[in-house]
């Protein structure tokens, strides 16, 4: 498969300031599979270490803080000598060993000349590690890259080879042919059901069976469920699966706005912030805010007390919702549209700008669904799941604010009007480039 994060993962290796590099990302989003691939594709050897596997390991990080000893000795266990520059060493589950996670602060201090890559889940494990146990942590001393489930460029690329070379081939500006519009139309109605999750994309690759799809789905969300269930940190777990129970119904009402009475009558923000902080740190939950003005810098107009929540992956959320499958094909209505759609714009924008989007809703019927800081540049983004394309909010915030990029995203073709640019969502994670 083709991931965007390989060509992050080669900037870190040739950058003069490379530290350490942590992985971060929910359980099966590729993390794995993306450090050997690298280390496969730009080094002559790649050492892989699983600290979940393997238990021993965690006796040499325990009695030694030499970073060049531990490569001795790891070298020894795999029987072979670690070169720098040359061989990739990979630490894998590394939040079962709190002093390996540590030890990054020594190689990054006095043997960066070594590549190393880590990774571990934040559900549960790694995530009690950091707040349980802060010192174990090389604050400052590791590089992080945040690891997401595939996004719509990448799982074109995996399904179909000539359509995801026409799509890369889009410039700014070019009518798209009826024929390519209707089948990344299609591609777009798939990925919308199977989601970005690399299992699922392979399964649907390898075997084309929606059953089995959804199969998958349903073992993932239950092994995150469990995940909840084993976590024993000063996080309430029972709070936390309630949480992340009631996203459907949060999303299923008009304004979608995080409200705690849909996760339990008579909840107040004390009892379920904790729980929404660590499904945001462990990568399950994408989490938006409302902004009081639409205006550079956006971080210093969140209203901390008005935000959305988003499943990380729309084909989890859409199993999670029960639609059919027959609903998203046969382009009827129905209930939840509107929010999987967001979904679905909210995970392609979030890979491409370098600010976490947000919405502005100044009044209970007046919302742009997103906004996103370019520069010093607000992009107004108004999406629409439906063959109805008309906003009063929309056209009366470019009326308003006068702003110098405008998106909205629909079924429609790729079209740059006067005031907005109107971008089929099948496009939606190529807008930097082609607004």
């Amino acid at each position: 498969m083709k991931r965007n994060a390989i060509e992050q993962l080669l900037v870190w290796k040739n950058s003069t300031d490379r530290k350490p590099l942590v992985l971060k990302g929910a359980r099966q989003v590729g993390k794995t599979w993306l450090m050997e691939e690298f280390g496969r594709l730009y080094y002559e050897d790649t050492f892989y270490f699983n600290f979940d596997e393997e238990d021993e390991l965690q006796s040499i990080f325990e009695t030694n803080k030499n970073p060049h000893r531990i490569i001795e000795l790891l070298g020894m266990i795999k029987g072979k000598k670690i070169l720098p520059e040359k061989h990739l060493i990979i630490f894998d589950e590394v939040q079962e060993c709190s002093e390996a996670l540590n030890s990054l602060k020594y190689f990054c201090e006095k043997a960066n000349e070594y590549h190393i890559i880590s990774a571990g889940s934040l559900l549960g494990t790694l995530l009690g590690t950091l707040l349980a146990k802060p010192k174990s942590y090389p604050v400052g001393k590791v590089n992080l890259l945040n690891i997401s489930p595939m996004t719509f460029d990448e799982f074109l690329a995996a399904s179909d080879e000539g359509l995801y070379s026409y799509y890369t081939g889009v410039q700014k500006g070019q009518q798209i042919e009826e024929i390519f519009h209707h089948r990344l139309l299609d591609a777009y109605n798939y990925y919308l059901i199977i989601g970005g999750m690399p299992e699922c994309v392979q399964s649907w690759i390898t075997h084309k069976d929606p059953a089995e799809i959804s199969r998958i789905q349903q073992e993932l969300i239950e092994l995150y469920e469990n995940d909840f269930s084993k976590h024993n940190g000063k996080v309430n777990s029972g709070r936390i699966l309630m949480v992340f129970r009631s996203l459907v119904t949060q999303l299923s009402k008009d304004n979608e706005k995080f409200i705690y009475g849909c996760v339990r009558e008579g909840a107040r923000a004390r009892e379920f912030e904790e729980a929404i902080e660590w499904l945001v740190s462990a990568g399950m939950v994408l989490r938006i805010y409302n902004v009081s003005k639409p205006e550079h810098p956006l971080k210093a107009y969140e209203q901390l007390n008005h935000f959305k929540l988003f499943i990380f992956d729309v084909g989890l959320m859409k199993h999670m919702a029960a639609i059919s499958n027959e609903a998203i094909l046969l382009k009827s209505d129905y209930q939840f549209k509107g929010a999987l759609t967001e979904n679905y714009v909210l995970q392609q924008i979030k890979a491409i700008y370098d600010t976490e989007p947000k919405y502005y809703a100044p009044t209970s019927t007046n919302e742009i669904d997103f906004v996103v800081q370019d520069g010093m540049d607000i992009i107004p983004i108004e999406v629409k799941a439906g063959e109805s394309v008309t906003s009063a909010s929309f056209k009366n915030y470019i009326k308003e604010y006068k702003p110098e990029k405008a998106v909205r995203l629909s079924k429609l073709g790729y079209e740059i009007n006067d005031s907005f640019v109107n971008l089929p969502l099948y496009l939606a994670n190529k807008m930097g480039e082609l607004v």
